[in-house]
């Protein structure tokens, strides 16, 4: 595999618009350089008998039945708001008449 040259990482940072310090574009191609080599070891492994999957941990919907619960927490409610009249919250007017 080549090493990841200055150049590169230069042409890759003006691309997704960074401004990189000389520090930066050197921990950045070896950092890059890491990455690859990762990828390197993990192309060796064998998968074709693996199903293809979207996530590692299967996920499945926990549903439970609606059900209708009385609350008498009218007053409390109202009260958070900014502003009431009545049983309702009060609310600028957005339409014209």
């Amino acid at each position: 595999m080549t090493k990841i040259t200055k150049e590169e990482v230069k042409k890759v940072a003006q691309l997704a618009r960074l401004e990189l310090n000389e520090g930066e574009i050197n921990s950045h191609a070896e950092q890059l350089e890491k990455i690859l080599e990762y990828i390197k070891q993990l192309e060796k492994i064998e998968t074709d008998d693996v199903p293809c999957t979207t996530r590692a941990i299967e996920v499945v919907n926990v549903f439970r039945k609606d059900e209708k619960k009385n609350s008498d927490c009218t007053e409390e409610l109202l009260e958070l708001g900014p502003s009431r009249e009545d049983q309702y919250f009060k609310v600028p007017k957005i339409m014209n008449d």
